[in-house]
């Protein structure tokens, strides 16, 4: 059977879509999966056309026979009288109801199914449904939404509001409660029973979403409110046997509970009287440098977080920069802003055209692959869970406008190129991150990037190369600092001090995207062939 000549495109385009995996890491990979469901939806609108072809041409048939032999059963002999008329029932009964069989036999699905198999090898897999939807959890604790919020659509920014059903909520707590997550398994299967108590339709039934709901909070904890669940379900289904067992057992460890409380209580009592001399010690008040990292990175994603001073913020200015009288600035500067102080990070406006962007993503897109980082223990690439991206590394040589990028970066900083890292170009997927890291290797990671043979990242230059609606910061916990991209723009930090010895306060994050597609490019450049560049300091922190 030969396939449509859409059918071919669309194959010849999945096929360089099998190339890659992890879809969920990459919104821009993504877009090319809308493309494909729309060209499936082509295809199912065929199938349902021919469909309705064959049953149209099935019921003609069906209403003219109905009318004669309507005709023919009043007077059967009068009517076979005729001799057309025999000659037309034997010819009907041997040949035409044959072809009419044919008809109703004949598989119109077999094009669509076939097509639809063929193509199911390059759909997302179960790991991508996954990620996304862990992805939606993790958006759920850093940016602090409530599930109602999520299930609404109602998310800053947004351009195309999306709704979640009953199925979907209830697939994510499902999900949360494969992973042993009975946290947001409660989240979701009590936004699951809200909907439906609201009245919406669904396949799913109050009875399954409340025999997760109760279990979940249970395993929190919390056995009373797990009972109360556990009723509801009974009230809807009396002869459920796991909820029936689950009623005897939780009424057992609530009276356990008070039984416990009331004997503890008694003890409190007694103690009570042997210490009443005894003076209570003060609480001690919780420092912020104590706060976790994992905390302080949560807080700057969502704009909260460290403030600078006012004085110190004095201390940040805006310029025309030409990096000391370059002769290609020196006519045409740059305007450069002071982002933060310690460390010290500068923003270059307007650095990166348009043209120039939509050029390294279209060279970039073909080639995207799941982040890597460098692990410590071997000093080799290795994909982690706490990287959310898809990247791609260009080099000079293969476009004229890569080198053109490379030069500029050469000619405002003043460092050599020769021996950086190669563009590398990132594309961040649903709730797409990259936690807490350095750029640099530690003294505990000698080998980190012994391969290159240039030695440490001195520097990091990252150009953004999208506005992102929500979220998508660039956050350095250590210090309190938020960098938010702006489309044609770059930010600037050494990550090494003039020593040699690492700046930790470099230690920075990509924070979650919340609404949008995040781009960025950037450059790490590496010691060697800087020392005349940035001679070396003479103190450890100079």
């Amino acid at each position: 059977m030969e396939l449509p000549c859409w059918c071919l495109l669309l194959l010849s385009c999945l096929q360089s879509l099998s190339a890659h995996n992890d879809f969920f890491t990459s919104i821009g990979q993504m877009t090319d999966l809308l493309y494909t469901e729309k060209d499936l939806v082509t295809s199912l609108k065929d199938y349902i056309r021919a469909e309705e072809n064959k049953l149209e041409r099935v019921k003609r048939w069906a209403d003219k026979l109905d009318l004669l032999t309507a005709t023919a059963t009043q007077d059967p002999e009068g009517f076979l009288g005729h001799p057309v008329n025999a000659f037309k029932l034997m010819k009907r009964l041997n040949t035409e109801w044959g072809d009419l069989e044919s008809l109703v036999l004949s598989d119109t699905t077999d094009g669509f199914i076939s097509n639809l198999t063929i193509q199911r090898q390059y759909f997302p897999t179960d790991e991508d449904q996954t990620g996304a939807a862990k992805a939606l959890l993790r958006l759920q604790d850093t940016y602090r939404l409530d599930a109602n919020t999520i299930s609404t659509g109602d998310l800053p920014g947004v351009k195309h509001k999306s709704p979640m059903t009953v199925e979907d909520c209830y697939e994510l707590g499902k999900i949360a409660y494969s992973d042993v997550d009975y946290y947001h398994t409660e989240l979701w299967m009590a936004q699951a029973l809200r909907q439906l108590d609201q009245g919406e339709e669904s396949t799913l039934d109050k009875v399954t979403v409340l025999d997760y709901l109760s279990y979940a909070i249970y395993q929190q904890g919390e056995i009373e409110r797990a009972l109360e669940y556990t009723k509801r379900l009974l009230e809807l289904d009396p002869e459920h046997q796991r909820a029936k067992g689950n009623l005897k057992y939780f009424e057992f460890q609530l009276e356990k509970q008070k039984k416990a409380a009331e004997d503890d209580a008694e003890k409190q009592k007694e103690r009570g009287k042997r210490e009443t001399t005894e003076k209570k010690k003060p609480k001690k008040k919780v420092s912020n440098h104590l706060i976790p990292e994992r905390k302080k990175y949560e807080m700057l994603c969502r704009g909260e977080g460290i403030r600078m001073t006012p004085r110190r913020q004095s201390r940040l200015f805006c310029r025309y920069y030409d990096n000391n009288h370059n002769p290609k600035y020196v006519l045409s500067p740059v305007k450069q802003q002071d982002e933060w102080d310690r460390p010290y990070i500068v923003r270059y406006l307007d650095i990166i055209s348009d043209k120039e962007i939509e050029k390294v993503k279209q060279l970039a897109k073909p080639r995207l692959r799941r982040a890597t980082v460098h692990d410590p223990q071997t000093g080799k690439l290795a994909t982690a869970h706490y990287r959310v991206s898809k990247s791609a590394w260009l080099t000079g040589y293969e476009d004229p406008m890569i080198d053109k990028i490379n030069q500029r970066i050469e000619d405002l900083t003043g460092l050599e190129m020769e021996t950086a890292e190669e563009l590398q170009v990132a594309n961040y997927g649903v709730g797409g991150q990259y936690e807490p890291h350095f750029d640099f290797g530690r003294k505990d990671e000698p080998d980190a990037f012994k391969e290159l043979g240039t030695g440490n990242r001195i520097a990091t230059w990252l150009f953004y190369m999208s506005d992102v609606s929500a979220g998508g910061a660039t956050v350095f916990p250590d210090v309190g600092a938020a960098v938010w991209p702006q489309k044609g723009s770059a930010v600037f930090w050494y990550n090494l001090f003039a020593s040699g010895e690492g700046d930790y306060s470099t230690r920075h994050a990509a924070c979650p995207v919340l609404v949008g597609n995040k781009w960025v490019s950037n450059k790490w450049i590496h010691e060697r062939g800087q020392e005349w560049r940035r001679p070396c300091g003479l103190n450890e922190t100079e």
